[in-house]
């Protein structure tokens, strides 16, 4: 579960203008990289921080790194001498890093790492010399921003990883990018990996022991696909970091669910990902979304992340359900679903869907956006490519209910695509 990564004053907070993501005039000693990082979605949820500055996590989480096909997040960095500071551009919107301690982390602890920048054989840059370099940022997301989809995990990611590129750190220091990226936010350690990733919790007071790492990759389970449904494209009301820490200091569930059931469940979840036991991994993911949320009800004020749409989901998959267990519903702060499904069931739990939830006058095959081609719904006017920098028009969506759904898969980590010095 997380939260933006940029805060909606930060987004409006006076910078340098930055460059746009196709500006080719640039200084002779620039380096630069563009990378895409993709959201994950939690089936053993992290809620709540040991350490708020270091972002520790009270319990171990595990996720399915969810393909960049269909949502992903982009980042452009140039670094140059020449360049004053650090400006930063979101969809569009000058960003503060300056004044976000976050990224500022990040930025710190990838110079710690740099290596240095070698041309023929000679050093060009030193590593301790990256520090002198500022930086132009270009980021966006093509999907809502702060909605409950995970867009601060795939933004920090993305983030984190082209920055190590331009710092010219090793693909060797995946790990340790892992643990810088938590620090940005939590659940973006997990979006370098591809597959079923876990954050393992740790227990050094540094942080050191505390780093995302795969247990298998995108190609290990073919077959299991993922839904997302869009129920709200508006920022959430309490975000992530504020209610986790209200759940941390007023949840007794909490400090149960940490103590007695997260433990077990990850040992059985880590099983049924490597055995691709579906039906155990189903329960295991509606049980443990069912208890998060249960602690936020817990919470004092409580925390309503889902709404009556979320619900009515659950119950259509319950339903959907009543003979086999063919699908998992899972909540993050928010009141998207994401259903985990394999492909044999998906087509099936797609028509269910669209027939509960898509609004009257609709075409079906504009209300799911499939980019990648993965159902019968794919020649939709929506199922466009997300190449470009804003992907689906959500300005046209629904008012209420779910908004539209996402078709998508178990993909890979954040990956560099472009790298120039």
């Amino acid at each position: 579960t997380t939260t933006p990564y940029v805060s909606t004053a930060a987004a409006h907070a006076p910078s340098a203008p930055c460059m746009s993501m196709g500006d080719t005039k640039l200084p002779e000693d620039a380096v630069t990289a563009t990378c895409i990082a993709p959201i994950n979605m939690a089936v053993i949820k992290y809620w709540g921080k040991r350490d708020t500055k270091l972002v520790l996590p009270i319990n171990s989480s595990l996720s399915g790194t969810l393909d960049a096909g269909a949502m992903r997040s982009r980042t452009k960095i140039i670094a140059s001498r020449s360049f004053k500071g650090y400006n930063m551009s979101l969809n569009g919107k000058v960003v503060s890093v300056e004044g976000n301690k976050r990224l500022m982390a990040v930025i710190k602890a990838l110079q710690a790492m740099a290596s240095p920048l070698e041309k023929a054989g000679k050093v060009i840059v030193k590593p301790e010399e990256w520090s002198q370099f500022g930086l132009r940022i270009i980021s966006d997301n093509n999907f809502p921003t702060a909605a409950g989809l995970a867009s601060s995990a795939s933004g920090l990611a993305c983030f984190t990883r082209c920055l190590a590129a331009v710092y010219q750190i090793p693909d060797t220091k995946l790990t340790e990018l892992t643990a810088v990226a938590r620090q940005g936010s939590g659940s973006a350690c997990r979006s370098l990996h591809g597959g079923f990733v876990q954050w393992k919790m740790g227990s050094k007071t540094d942080g050191s022991d505390s780093y995302a790492e795969q247990i298998v990759d995108e190609n290990h389970w073919p077959e299991m696909r993922v839904l997302v449904c869009v129920v709200s494209k508006g920022e959430k009301k309490t975000g992530s970091t504020l209610g986790m820490q209200q759940s941390v200091e007023t949840s007794p569930l909490l400090k149960y669910r940490i103590e007695h059931v997260v433990p077990k469940r990850m040992d059985a979840m880590r099983k049924a990902v490597r055995d691709k036991d579906f039906g155990a991994f189903a329960e295991l993911t509606m049980a443990d979304s069912n208890q998060f949320h249960a602690v936020c009800l817990d919470t004092m004020p409580p925390l309503f992340y889902m709404n009556d749409t979320s619900r009515d989901i659950i119950e259509v998959i319950n339903e959907f359900n009543a003979k086999e267990v063919k699908a998992a519903y899972t909540y993050d702060a928010g009141p998207n679903a994401a259903i985990y499904i394999q492909q044999q069931h998906m087509e099936d739990c797609l028509k269910t869907l669209v027939k509960n939830f898509c609004p009257e006058g609709f075409d079906p095959k504009d209300f799911v956006y499939d980019p990648m081609g993965l159902s019968s719904f794919s020649m939709g006017k929506s199922a466009k490519s997300v190449a470009g920098a804003s992907g689906f028009d959500y300005t046209k969506l629904p008012d209420s209910g779910v908004k539209m759904i996402i078709v998508t898969k178990v993909g890979s980590g954040a990956v560099v695509t472009e790298k120039s010095s």
